[in-house]
């Protein structure tokens, strides 16, 4: 089963931006639907943004218009560039693919003057 590694996370003050890679440990390309979530202590994961095939996307509406989510198959990679930050944005961040496979560790987003 594939595994992803997140990285990217960081500190940054509100009205930043990061952007947050995820690295699968084997080829994406025939993996037809992904996905960015989010987690904050005491509360369920949640999705951020998902993608079908390559270019097809959809935001929740909390971050749509700030986030953009994109995939980079020959790079086993899928990114989320994430801008004007505000603290509620504060979470853990992972990738993974729909149906899920094993979760990674996440990248850690601190937003906060």
């Amino acid at each position: 089963q594939v595994q992803f590694v997140e990285s990217g996370g960081g500190s940054v003050q509100p009205g930043g931006s990061l952007r947050l890679s995820c690295v699968a440990s084997g080829s994406i390309e025939k993996i037809y639907q992904m996905a960015w979530y989010r987690q904050t202590p005491g509360k369920p994961r949640e999705m951020v943004a998902h993608i079908y095939g390559t270019t097809q996307t959809t935001y929740e509406a909390f971050v749509k218009g700030r986030f953009t989510l994109s995939r980079d198959n020959a790079a086993n990679t899928l990114y989320l560039q994430m801008n004007d930050l505000g603290p509620e944005d504060t979470a853990v961040y992972y990738c993974n693919s729909i149906p899920f496979a094993n979760w990674g560790q996440g990248t850690h987003v601190t937003v906060s003057s």
